[in-house]
C-alpha cells in the first residue's frame, strides 16, 4: 500500500508552508504569544481566503471538502510554526461536530471565516471524555436549559459559538450555545487560549438528530484526536531539526556537540520515535477518509503513541540544547509545552491504549 502523499497534498503542503513563512515569522509569532495568544483578525481572513479554514466543510456550503489526510498536511505545517490561532477550535472540532450533526448552516460561517465556533466537550476526570460528561440539559418551552462546567473549552472567549455537550433524558446531545464568553484561563501551551465555561441555567438550542447522538460524538471526538496528533508531529519535526541544527554549531571541548556519541542517540532516538508516530498518525487519518473497518483502533493507537513519543522528542530537544533550553528566548519550551498540552486533549495516551486493548482484544470482564 502507498502511503505517500499525492501531488495535490505536496501541493498543499508547499502552500501552507510559502505562505506562514511570508505571513508568521517567528517575530510576529512572539508578538501573537506577548499578546495572550490572540490571533489578528487580518490573518485569520487571509486564511480564510485561501480556503484552510473549509478543507473540511463539504462542497455544498462553500468548504473544499477535502479529507482527514489533508488537514493532517495543514495541522503539521502550523503546527511547525508554533503558530497560536482558534485553526484547532473552529476549523477542526467545531467543524467535524458541526458536519457529523448535519448543521450545514454553522458550516457555511466556518468555511468563509466571517465565524468561529468551538466544541464544549472535555469535563472534569482522565478517563473517557465522553463517559466523564456530567453537564445538563433540561426542557424550557421550545428550548433547553444548561446546567454544569466545562473547565476546558479551546477559544472559548473569543468563538461565536460553541457546540456544548451534555446529558439529556435520551442520553448524550449537543446544544448550539450562542457568545460563549467562556472565562479565559492559564494554558501551559502559550500558543492557544484556554477557556472555563459555567453554564448555569444558560439558554441554547438542540442541534443534530433526535436521540442520544454518542456514536456520532465518538466519530467527532476520534477524528480531532488524530487531528491533534497531526499538530504533535509537526511540532516535534520542529523539534528534531532544532536539536540537529545546534548539535552541529554548538562546540564543547573544541568539537560540535553533535560528535558525541551520547548526543547522537539521543537524536536517533527522537527521529525513531517521531517515525513511527508519523506512520500511525497519517494511517489513523487515511482509516478516517476512507471509514476502514479498523478505524476507531487506529485513532486509539495513534493517540496513544503520538502523546507519549513527543513529549520525549520535545523534552529530549531541549536536554540536546542545554541551559539556554530552558530560556524563554529559546522556541524548545513552545513545542514541549504544545506537545504536553496536547497529549491531554480529547483523552490521555493510557486511556486511548486501554480502548486500543478494548477494541482488539475485547474488554475485560
Amino acid at each position: 500500500m502507498d502511503f505517500t502523499f499525492s501531488p495535490e497534498q505536496d501541493a498543499l503542503r508547499e502552500a501552507v508552508r510559502s505562505f506562514l513563512e511570508r505571513e508568521a515569522g517567528r517575530d510576529e509569532v512572539r508578538r501573537m504569544i506577548d499578546d495572550g495568544a490572540r490571533f489578528p483578525d487580518d490573518l485569520w481572513q487571509r486564511i480564510a481566503k485561501l480556503g484552510w479554514t473549509g478543507l473540511l466543510v463539504p462542497e455544498a456550503a462553500g468548504g473544499a471538502g477535502l479529507g482527514l489526510v489533508d488537514l493532517v498536511v495543514v495541522q503539521e505545517e502550523l503546527a511547525k510554526r508554533a503558530l497560536p490561532g482558534p485553526f484547532l477550535s473552529s476549523a477542526v472540532q467545531a467543524t467535524l461536530a458541526a458536519s457529523r450533526l448535519g448543521e450545514a448552516e454553522l458550516l457555511v460561517g466556518l468555511a468563509d471565516g466571517s465565524r468561529r465556533g468551538t466544541l464544549a466537550l472535555e469535563e472534569q476526570g482522565a478517563g473517557d471524555p465522553l463517559g466523564n460528561v456530567a453537564c445538563r440539559a433540561v426542557r424550557s418551552g421550545d428550548g433547553w436549559l444548561l446546567d454544569g462546567l466545562k473547565p476546558v473549552v479551546l477559544d472559548g472567549d473569543s468563538a461565536d459559538w460553541a457546540l456544548v455537550v451534555a446529558r439529556d433524558d435520551a442520553g448524550l446531545a449537543t446544544f448550539l450555545v450562542e457568545q460563549p464568553a467562556a472565562e479565559p484561563v492559564p494554558a501551559l501551551d502559550v500558543t492557544r487560549r484556554l477557556s472555563r465555561l459555567e453554564l448555569r441555567q444558560r439558554p441554547a438550542r438542540r442541534v443534530g438528530p433526535g436521540g442520544d447522538q454518542a456514536h456520532l460524538l465518538r466519530r467527532v471526538m476520534d477524528d480531532v484526536a488524530v487531528a491533534v496528533c497531526g499538530d504533535t508531529l509537526g511540532a516535534c519535526d520542529a523539534a528534531l531539526a532544532m536539536a540537529a541544527d545546534y548539535a552541529t554549531v554548538r562546540v564543547q571541548f573544541g568539537r560540535p556537540i553533535g560528535s558525541f556519541q551520547a548526543i547522537r542517540h539521543k537524536i536517533v532516538d527522537m527521529l525513531h520515535n517521531l517515525e513511527l508516530a508519523r506512520v500511525g498518525t497519517h494511517y489513523a487519518a487515511w482509516t478516517s477518509d476512507v471509514d476502514a473497518p479498523d478505524r476507531a483502533a487506529a485513532a486509539a493507537m495513534a493517540k496513544g503513541f503520538v502523546g507519549e513519543a513527543g513529549n520525549m522528542i520535545t523534552a529530549e530537544n531541549i536536554q540536546v540544547h542545554g541551559g539556554v533550553g530552558f530560556t524563554w528566548d529559546v522556541d524548545c519550551h513552545l513545542y514541549f509545552r504544545r506537545v504536553k498540552q496536547n497529549d491531554v486533549l480529547f483523552g490521555r495516551s493510557a486511556w486511548h491504549r486501554q480502548r486500543l486493548a478494548d477494541l482488539v482484544l475485547g474488554p475485560v470482564s
